[in-house]
């Protein structure tokens, strides 16, 4: 591949039928491994009820003014958990406070006593409910029927309007319950709303459109049109980047201690997103290719003691919120960028099966090898759908030409973490 020095990135050429492929796969992949729209409803029940619980509870009197959704749910990001045999979803909530919380949880020992209290509420509410709870530094965990579990983390309002979004910023108890860290969980997702809302540049958007019209032709379940996809083309980039690093970490013993966190990943993803889609590319997976390329240089590396790097991503959203700081182990940095590395060959593999045309069989096995055998049964189920979608229309005496097959990418067992070779 050649490079193109002004813009900092390949340069490869991919078609508008390879991208149509890809983005159908991409659909078909993340589908796979989110809630469906029952289980949502489920979700959302369920966490509405406890909210409302604890909204009437005793031990805040009245200070609690909200319980709702974070992070993946309310971006549209989530995925399975990395432990494959839970078939249960996990969901981030704000149990927001008003600032007047402060007058009673502000005191030294407050930070305590709040998360003391959130615990005594839930632990009532598990028990009549018949649901199981766990007790974390910063949050407490409830556990639903059918193995969803919701961590309910107690925010306390705060104003700062010298930051973005700074209307919707907080306090959020420290990992040692002693004092208060700034935190702003809705104006983080605002912020990855505006991100999503570039409109991608796609060199190829008339042919790239044709291919999409006649792939949902084909098909027996309905599927999106182009401007819906590609309205939600940053959240379907990071689901695949979330599975890409379950299944890359979720075969190892300390996968989970490993893995580069959800929040890291997705704050990555949207920058690259933010700089990249303004600029002219092929088609979804040219751009993803890019996205992926360009993630381990938007974060600051500091040179520490003894040659160690300390990693920096700030977060505009709060004070002092280095999103980075879970990565700060040299483990952990050199599972990151051994992940890293398999992330693009894959996405190697994947523009060669799809510019290749290289049937089903090779695509399969690329897909089973990144993103697991759940993403390969859907993508069989897809294709195989979509067969019998072409034959409804032949027998019906329609003539469909171009019938795109469905393509996808791949996975190696690299010990992350581990010594290099």
């Amino acid at each position: 591949m050649n490079r193109d020095d002004n813009l900092s990135r390949a340069v490869r050429n991919v078609t508008a039928a390879a991208s149509a492929r890809f983005t159908y796969l991409a659909e078909a992949i993340a589908r796979a491994f989110e809630p469906t729209a029952t289980q949502l409803q489920e979700l959302e029940r369920a966490y509405n009820a406890t909210g409302e619980y604890l909204i009437e509870c005793a031990e805040f009197d009245g200070l609690v003014t909200q319980v709702h959704a974070q992070g993946s749910r309310q971006m549209g990001t989530i995925v399975r958990p990395m432990d494959p045999q839970r078939e249960g979803f996990d969901i981030d909530l704000v149990v927001r406070l008003s600032k007047d919380a402060l007058e009673r949880y502000g005191a030294p020992g407050g930070a305590a006593l709040l998360l003391e209290h959130l615990y005594i509420a839930l632990k009532r509410y598990a028990d009549r409910h018949g649901l199981g709870i766990e007790r974390w530094e910063r949050c407490v965990t409830l556990i639903y029927a059918g193995g969803m579990r919701a961590d309910f983390a107690p925010v306390i309002d705060d104003p700062l309007h010298t930051l973005e979004y700074g209307e919707h910023h907080g306090r959020i108890p420290d990992r040692e319950r002693r004092s208060y860290l700034s935190t702003n969980p809705r104006g983080y997702c605002l912020g990855f709303d505006v991100a999503a809302k570039v409109a991608p540049v796609f060199r190829l958007s008339e042919a790239l459109t044709a291919n999409f019209a006649e792939a949902r032709k084909v098909d027996v379940e309905p599927l999106p049109d182009a401007e819906e996809v590609f309205a939600r083309l940053l959240s379907r980039y990071v689901q695949l980047g979330k599975v890409h690093r379950n299944i890359s970490f979720g075969d190892i013993p300390s996968g989970n201690d490993l893995a580069p966190t959800s929040v890291f990943l997705t704050s990555l993803f949207a920058k690259a997103y933010a700089i990249l889609a303004r600029q002219p590319h092929d088609g979804p997976l040219d751009l993803f290719f890019d996205i992926v390329e360009l993630v381990p240089k938007l974060f600051e590396r500091e040179i520490i003691q003894y040659g160690g790097e300390r990693w920096i991503l700030m977060s505009p959203f709060a004070q002092n919120d280095n999103l980075a700081s879970s990565m700060n182990s040299s483990q952990r940095q050199q599972a990151f960028s051994q992940w890293h590395a398999k992330f693009v060959a894959d996405l190697e593999a994947l523009l060669g099966a799809v510019e290749g045309n290289h049937g089903l069989d090779a695509v399969t096995k690329a897909v089973e090898e990144a993103f697991g055998p759940r993403a390969k049964l859907a993508v069989l189920q897809h294709s195989a759908q979509r067969r019998e979608g072409h034959r409804t229309l032949q027998r019906a005496g329609f003539v469909v030409a171009g019938t795109l097959p469905v393509v996808t990418p791949a996975r190696a067992h690299t010990y992350f973490g581990g010594p290099t070779t």
